[in-house]
């Protein structure tokens, strides 16, 4: 097996980025290399032009197997998979009791290192230099290397667009209410912002039989489509709600002046992170899934009484567990995938991508990678 050559997009640190030719090894041993078909566009990959480059940017992604390495089992040449980022080692504490989303060899190498997570050091090279992969994967390219742990085999009925969503977005939301904050039926609701991450969170609540899901968006088209994916009440914030007072009382009247049973901030803006405190009722849980950094002010008071607050990576997603479960759904018409995604571009037009994403004209768009 060769070194192949393909199209990535490359980072350089600086906010900036282009699209250029890369060198991707053969694999090693327990090492697959992939041709990517599609890679979802999300708020972290727009982060990570700021992370230390040059970086091929990317972490949500699906294609077929191109060739593995020694001591690979369960995938083969020709297979569609899809990717996970965060990639479990098995071993550690944190994955022997089954918290595979906070693995520690993953956790302690970061999105961009290199480590026990990522493929082997120089697999990738760009202009003749060894270069990193974000999330040890990098999917905004033609071709990547990856550990064979960060691959699940994909049924033949869901091609890799738009599988490529459930690596992140769709994970991350539905596992957030399912195995987070393990939502149970007829609770009540809020999830705050809906691009890819809140509009899963509106499905992972479907799917634990929510009896009242409210969401809340600036953008009435993305409210439209969380109505579509099953939210019972869409409410449009306006400039005028500066502190997001007046969304807590119209989420108080929706919810018999008590507050909802769970709360969910994914818009990706720090200043709201804790927002969802003040939305909750006594004893309820608020969740900041949209993994937004920087700063926000909370008040004593809004954790009165009893509330619970949680951050969660990931969904906790355990891979071999979770995956086949969303597989499963999607085959039962339980799960939309396809109706979450708005937009699609070339990986020429990313930039495009990444404006239509910020300016909210779209919810959730996938990168085709030719």
């Amino acid at each position: 097996m060769s070194v192949l050559r393909g199209k990535a997009a490359i980072a350089d640190g600086r906010g900036g980025f282009v699209v250029d030719t890369i060198e991707v090894d053969a694999p090693a041993a327990g090492e697959v290399r992939v041709a990517l078909a599609a890679a979802g566009v999300c708020h972290t990959d727009h982060a990570s032009l700021r992370w230390p480059g040059p970086l091929v940017m990317g972490h949500e992604g699906a294609g077929i197997v191109e060739s593995v390495g020694a001591d690979v089992r369960g995938l083969a040449p020709g297979q569609p998979v899809l990717m996970n980022w965060a990639i479990p080692c098995g071993r550690c504490p944190q994955c022997a009791r089954g918290e595979q989303a906070l693995c520690e060899r993953t956790l302690a190498r970061g999105h961009g290192a290199s480590g026990g997570s990522a493929a082997h050091a120089g697999g990738t090279r760009w202009r003749g230099e060894a270069v990193s992969r974000a999330f040890q994967l990098g999917t905004f390219a033609q071709y990547t290397l990856v550990r064979a742990e960060a691959l699940t085999a994909l049924p033949a009925t869901l091609p890799p667009d738009p599988a490529c969503i459930l690596g992140c977005a769709v994970m991350t939301g539905v596992g957030s209410v399912l195995n987070v904050a393990r939502v149970a039926a007829d609770e009540s609701v809020v999830v705050l912002g809906c691009g890819g991450v809140g509009l899963n969170v509106v499905q992972g609540a479907r799917l634990a039989g929510a009896g009242r899901i409210i969401a809340i968006d600036r953008v009435a088209s993305r409210l439209d489509r969380a109505h579509a994916l099953g939210a019972s009440h869409c409410l449009q914030a306006g400039d005028d709600d500066v502190d997001g007072a007046a969304l807590v009382a119209r989420v108080r009247a929706l919810t018999g002046g008590r507050g909802a049973d769970h709360a969910f901030e994914a818009t990706g803006v720090a200043a709201l992170a804790f927002l969802p405190l003040r939305m909750v009722r006594d004893g309820g849980t608020a969740l900041q899934v949209s993994g937004a950094h920087g700063q926000a002010r909370a008040e004593l008071t809004d954790f009165f009484w009893n509330k619970r607050y949680l951050a969660p990576l990931y969904g906790g997603c355990v891979p071999g567990r979770d995956f086949p479960r969303l597989f499963d759904w999607h085959a039962r018409g339980m799960l939309d995938v396809e109706g979450l995604v708005s937009h699609r571009y070339p990986l020429a037009r990313l930039q495009a991508a990444f404006d239509d994403m910020l300016s909210g004209r779209s919810s959730k768009a996938i990168v085709e990678i030719a």
